[in-house]
């Protein structure tokens, strides 16, 4: 017994993404084009017009070639129009269309049922087609179709037995939302798509017909389109994997901003595209040779492509083993096709990588040195664009470091014994290649350290130049770069302060605070009340406090008191001279009940050891307060230095270059090792 047909529920199994908004389209297209082969066996080309209708707009006549581009019409999309002089809905095409699963068109590979893809997307299709019955006489068959009643009764009628009407029109009408808001607005990014879809068909042998896009007044040829993207003359090949031959179309495009991909097609269709970033060594971006840049595609057909197509010919059915039953799996193919297409593009990727290794080299020189003694390590795996900026070179470098990092600690537990079939040798072996990929990434880390203190010092000496509107930075912000503020060494990882700007050794300490109050530190007890008149005064007057361990029980205490860049209002008094500042926060911590970070008593803490760093410019009354205090002058005029046995002492006031300076001389042997300019 014959089945039925279940229209409706075979329109509710068919499935149109909606990301494919114009796909119904396309396959209107794709009909005109086999319509105009069917019906053009001499080889002339035929002609498809599509018209863009759009709401408020009356239907425009296709014969308006040569109006000239208008205004971007701004009205939205109610439909398509889509008319081709190809054989038409005859008796057999009819036929064919009324019949789901037609093999009318088997050998195109079609599957009969791409028209249902329009009522997905449209309320309504109507089809009035002009077709040869007799050599004398046009037929004109007009019918609809919907997804409430299918398709109606065609409606026929003679017509004037004249070559120039024959022609097939469909009437895409009543874009449904989902997909209208989905799709291109503009007929030039429409017209785009459409070349992009059928692209095939225009690089195949015997091309494509001469397709027109009409939106308003402005007339698009596809053409000329097509010149426009074509970046030199196709180049074709074919593969064989397993059983089965592939033919490969290499294109490049000069157009358009596509991807270089692998087009999977089938049916004479563009199915779905493949991006080949990441996976051909050297790829990324544009592609440049002697005649500019160019995008690559490779066009991929093959009968087996064709049977594996999904019915609405959105993607390709690759369950349950990707093409197993074929005997041959989905990844031998695209193995086989990216092989092929690293061989067409060998000669322009190597111009590609040289400059990306010319930019690694920049890169890791001046900008990131620390991952000069892993590079060896890394070299099989550098794959990246030679335009990358530089946060995505820190980024690549940074992510294939870490997973360098990870083998390291994966292979550190595998060394924990010998493995069952492993030799004595084989084991001295693995452990000689172990400690070399450690050693390499401790240098890397040392590196990393290294080139940070250059940025430091970068950062400190444009902080101290004197800004656009005449004014210095205040001082909060060179606090903060050797110490963050209101904090203290517990509270701050090592490496986001730089205590060597000032002197190495205070890195070395019992207990630090910066920014803080006297009476909240652990290391003192004092009632004094002087500390908030200097906290009133600048807040960035608080001190940094150090008390350094070491075998004398009366320790040491460093004050650091920092002053804003050119300062030029030092006057006698604790709440203007900074070196009186300085020895004040000495003092009082002197008198108080002093202990170590863990509260434990410090004897003879009046006579521990002060040190106090003023940081500031040399200023006319910064210069004379040295002076009155019997600081002695530095031999390179930028500092003053002294002892001041009344408060036992030692005090040293460094300008801000000086500071500069000689952070740059303990550096710069670490500096030149890595190639850095000092």
């Amino acid at each position: 017994m014959t089945m039925n047909t279940n229209f409706k529920g075979r329109l509710r199994n068919t499935q149109l993404p909606a990301s494919k908004p114009l796909l119904p389209l396309f396959e209107a297209v794709v009909n005109s084009i086999h319509s105009i082969e069917d019906a053009n066996q001499d080889g002339s080309p035929g002609r498809i017009e599509i018209e863009i209708c759009r709401e408020g707009q009356g239907s425009l006549d296709f014969d308006r070639r040569t109006a000239k581009p208008g205004a971007q019409p701004t009205e939205k999309i109610r439909g398509f129009r889509v008319r081709d002089d190809g054989i038409g809905f005859n008796d057999i095409n009819m036929q064919s269309f009324l019949t789901l699963d037609s093999d009318h068109k088997a050998s195109r590979s079609c599957r009969g049922i791409g028209r249902l893809l329009w009522l997905k997307a449209f309320e309504r299709t109507g089809i009035t087609s002009n077709f040869r019955t007799e050599p004398a006489h046009i037929t004109r068959r007009t019918f609809s179709f919907t997804a409430t009643q299918g398709v109606s009764e065609p409606q026929d009628e003679v017509v004037a037995s004249d070559m120039d009407v024959i022609s097939t029109e469909v009437h895409l009408d009543g874009f449904l939302n989902d997909y209208r808001e989905r799709a291109p607005k503009t007929g030039t990014a429409i017209a785009h798509s459409v070349l992009e879809h059928c692209l095939w068909y225009f690089v195949r042998d015997g091309g494509a017909p001469s397709i027109s896009l009409i939106d308003g007044t402005e007339v698009i040829n596809l053409l000329e389109l097509y010149d426009e993207y074509m970046h030199a003359q196709t180049s074709r090949e074919q593969i064989t994997v397993g059983a089965h031959t592939f033919d490969l179309t290499h294109v490049k495009l000069s157009h358009g901003s596509r991807n270089n991909s692998i087009a999977w097609c089938a049916a004479g269709r563009l199915v779905t595209e493949e991006n080949l970033a990441g996976k051909i060594p050297g790829l990324h971006g544009k592609i440049h040779d002697d005649q500019g840049e160019f995008t690559y595609c490779c066009y991929v057909s093959s009968s087996l492509l064709d049977e594996h197509v999904r019915p609405e010919r959105t993607g390709f059915d690759l369950e349950p083993s990707l093409f197993g039953n074929a005997g041959i799996q989905y990844k031998d193919i695209q193995d086989a096709i990216i092989h092929s297409v690293k061989t067409y593009l060998e000669p322009y990727l190597d111009v590609s990588r040289r400059a990306a290794r010319a930019r690694l080299e920049q890169f890791v020189s001046v900008k990131a040195p620390r991952y000069r003694p892993v590079l060896n390590r890394l070299a099989d795996e550098l794959d990246f664009d030679p335009a990358s900026s530089d946060k995505e070179m820190e980024l690549y470098l940074h992510r294939l470091l870490s997973r360098l990092e990870s083998e390291l600690v994966e292979d550190g537990h595998e060394l924990m014994g010998l493995l069952s079939s492993e030799s004595p040798h084989q084991y001295k072996k693995r452990l000689q290649e172990y400690l070399s990929k450690a050693d390499d990434i401790k240098k890397s880390d040392l590196a990393n350290y290294v080139f940070h203190r250059k940025v430091v010092l970068d950062i400190l000496e444009k902080a101290i130049e004197r800004t656009g509107d005449g004014k210095y930075a205040r001082e909060d912000l060179i606090h903060e770069l050797i110490m963050p503020m209101h904090k203290t060494s517990d509270e701050v990882f090592q490496d986001n302060y730089n205590l060597w700007l000032v002197d190495e050794r205070l890195a070395f300490h019992n207990y630090l605070a910066s920014d803080k109050p006297l009476t909240s530190m652990p290391i003192v007890t004092t009632s004094s009340g002087k500390e908030p008149d200097i906290c009133v005064l600048n807040v960035f007057d608080e001190p940094i406090l150090v008390s350094e361990r070491s075998a004398n029980p009366l320790a040491s205490i460093v004050v650091v008191e920092i002053k804003r860049p050119m300062r030029n209002d030092a006057k006698a008094g604790e709440e203007k001279d900074p070196i009186e500042q300085a020895l004040g926060y000495l003092d009082r911590v002197r008198r108080g009940e002093v202990t170590n970070a863990k509260g434990r008593p410090i004897i003879n803490a009046e006579n521990i050891p002060g040190y106090c760093y003023v940081i500031c410019d040399i200023t006319p009354t910064v210069e004379r307060r040295c002076k009155m205090n019997n600081l002695t002058k530095a031999s390179d005029h930028m500092g003053y230095f002294g002892y001041n046995p009344n408060f036992r002492a030692y005090i040293e006031v460094i300008s801000f270059d000086k500071l500069l300076q000689a952070a740059r001389e303990r550096n710069k042997a670490f500096f030149d090792k890595l190639g850095l300019p000092t």
